[in-house]
């Protein structure tokens, strides 16, 4: 009788606080798989993903200062068609697909994902701990390579130019700078984890994605708005000339840009919940 009032005040408990307790098992998920992240075996190419921007920016700022010839609205322009192409479709593409693909990919080469699904865990829940782990992990990495980056582009500029840019248009070119690099880690975060909970080997797709990304500018007006990387590009406060041979398209304003991102990574989340819901565990042939 006893146990029978334990298993109904129990089941009680469950649904009377469901929240609070998916709360408490995204936490400790989050707890371990940022460790992971950041002292994980994998964790190296990351560190050297973030690392690039800020040694080419410093070497920027080196040659800039020995050779004197770029004025403050040169040296904006050169940053932002680095900014765009090294930093958002480089480092943060390929950054999010290692970071996000082997949330469970990694688990499956190193036979350890069985681990989690035995735990008393809705699988759900497992991947938002996760997915929020890998946004904590690129967020933290990317954002602090763009500000330093942004830090070398600004020494550049020279004293007290840097300090009175700063205090005028500057400040609101690095916080949309910075603020891109966390959207885009949100976008691809979401997009790459899909991806290596559907696919047992993830390059190709990968190689498709960061393909359609880099020749979004040949796509006609409808197809560009099919990419992340439109959206982050709307959002750029210094406009990049996307070439002689672009489709021209309107940017797509602040307001629909960034909560359509927002959506359309929820819609992911999704589809990756009804994923894992029907995913085996086989590590056969991994």
């Amino acid at each position: 009788m006893s146990s029978a009032i334990d298993s109904k005040s129990l089941g009680g408990a469950w649904t009377r606080q469901p929240w609070s307790l998916w709360g408490r098992q995204i936490l400790a998920i989050l707890r371990l798989e940022v460790r992971k992240n950041f002292l994980g075996k994998r964790a190296i190419l990351i560190y050297l993903f973030a690392l690039g921007p800020v040694l080419l920016m410093a070497a920027f700022a080196v040659l800039v200062k020995i050779e004197a010839r770029l004025g403050l609205g040169e040296i904006n322009e050169i940053f932002a068609q680095i900014y765009e192409g090294f930093i958002l479709r480089t480092m943060v593409f390929f950054g999010c697909a290692w970071i996000f693909m082997n949330l469970f990919r990694g688990e499956v080469v190193d036979k350890s994902l069985h681990y989690y699904f035995l735990a008393p865990v809705r699988r759900e829940v497992l991947v938002v701990g996760k997915y929020v782990s890998g946004v904590l992990t690129a967020g933290i990495l990317f954002f602090c390579s763009t500000a330093l980056s942004l830090f070398f582009v600004y020494l550049s500029f020279g004293y007290p130019q840097n300090i009175d840019y700063l205090e005028g248009a500057g400040l609101g070119q690095v916080l949309s700078y910075l603020s891109i690099t966390l959207l885009a880690s949100v976008g691809y975060g979401a997009f790459f984890l899909v991806i290596g909970l559907l696919f047992r080997n993830p390059i190709i797709p990968a190689g498709v994605a960061y393909g359609w990304e880099w020749l979004n500018f040949l796509l006609p007006p409808v197809l560009k708005k099919i990419s992340v990387i439109h959206y982050l590009h709307s959002l750029a406060p210094v406009p990049v000339s996307e070439g002689p041979f672009a489709m021209l398209a309107e940017p797509t304003p602040a307001w629909i840009s960034v909560p359509g991102l927002l959506l359309v990574t929820a819609l992911a989340l999704v589809l990756a919940s009804l994923q894992i819901r029907r995913m085996q565990i086989s590590y056969s042939g991994e």
